[in-house]
């Protein structure tokens, strides 16, 4: 009997190895590959103005072109000062998409004159499982901190060196990447999506 194959809309091979890890403790034996196994697929435009929307969207445009289920994710820094931005943007708030480096300097820059006591924020992911027929599961996971003035570590990437999690001493960028894992965004929202592959696909 051959395993069910799913696809992760991703060509970073690090969030593979954590969602193959959380649905493996789950006791969910899937064959699950990255974008990369679809080379000739491209990728899909994020015009969704939420984090659920440009997830469902590349979920269902990958299930779409090879047939089979996909899940895709989409997450971003949520800052409370700022309404919730750069949220969907912040990847590209600088501008420029994927400059990590100018993305943060220019929030921290925003920021400056901000007290301690208003720099809440959370870092939040949607998870989405699109199958071919059209069905789609949409779950959300919410990692609360408050910001740094400054940018501390040197694991992660993105927002992670000035987000200090609830309960934490040190920033997300300082923590082993098993330790972000277990209380992170993605983390959450990846666990939460195991229900739903189990009523999905299993």
């Amino acid at each position: 009997m051959t395993r069910q194959r799913l696809i992760l809309a991703t060509r970073n091979a690090g969030k593979i190895t954590e969602l193959h890890a959380i649905l493996a403790d789950a006791g969910l034996d899937l064959d699950l590959v990255g974008a990369d196994a679809y080379p000739e697929i491209p990728d899909v435009k994020e015009t969704g103005v939420t984090f659920a929307e440009n997830a469902l969207l590349k979920a269902h445009a990958l299930a779409q072109a090879t047939g089979l289920p996909a899940v895709a994710d989409d997450s971003g820094l949520c800052v409370d000062v700022l309404n919730g931005a750069p949220g969907i943007f912040s990847a590209r708030w600088s501008g420029t998409h994927g400059d990590d480096k100018a993305n943060l300097n220019l929030l921290l820059a925003q920021l400056s004159d901000i007290a301690d006591e208003h720099r809440a924020a959370h870092f939040a992911c949607a998870a989405a499982l699109a199958l071919p027929d059209g069905t789609e599961r949409v779950v959300e996971g919410r990692m609360e901190g408050t910001l740094r003035h400054e940018p501390t570590g040197t694991n992660g990437f993105g927002y992670d060196p000035i987000l200090q999690p609830a309960g934490r001493t040190v920033t997300c960028a300082e923590l082993t990447p098993a330790e972000k894992n277990a209380i992170s965004h993605r983390g959450k929202a990846f666990r939460a999506l195991v229900p739903v592959v189990r009523e999905l696909l299993a």
